[in-house]
């Protein structure tokens, strides 16, 4: 660790830096998709699909002729939904876990440095209570 690492915050612009496009669309994505506007939006999305497509099944019962397979294209876009999803929502994991990793170890280093300095300290004492006596 530097001189001035810790009042320089060097680890926190590291972790801040330069990220490439699919890292922040990672982050942004993650950070949307795991929202309560995105559950909420999204459930009113389910929601109108049903009704809708809920209104066709009876017009098709009736003898119009509508979507034989209402719900086949919902099925599909929730399984395209979760098959995009889930990989961007890991990749932004990794990220989140290399940021704890360096700041685990930025802490680390600030720890023992603290810790030398606290021996140092008490070492002088030592000698003071020593050099009194």
């Amino acid at each position: 660790m530097k001189k001035g690492d810790v009042k320089n915050g060097s680890v926190y612009r590291s972790i801040r830096g330069e990220r490439s496009f699919g890292q922040i669309a990672a982050d942004g994505i993650a950070k949307w998709a795991g929202s309560w506007t995105f559950i909420i939006s999204f459930f009113v999305f389910l929601g109108i699909w049903i009704a809708t497509n809920g209104v066709f099944v009876l017009k098709y019962v009736a003898g119009g002729q509508v979507d034989i397979y209402p719900f086949i294209l919902l099925n599909l876009i929730l399984s395209c939904l979760a098959a995009i999803q889930a990989p961007v929502i890991l990749m932004s994991q990794n990220r989140q876990a290399q940021k704890d990793r360096m700041k685990a170890e930025y802490d680390y280093k600030v720890n023992r440095k603290a810790e030398k300095g606290i021996v140092e300290i008490l070492e002088k004492l030592e000698r003071i209570g020593k050099a009194r006596r």
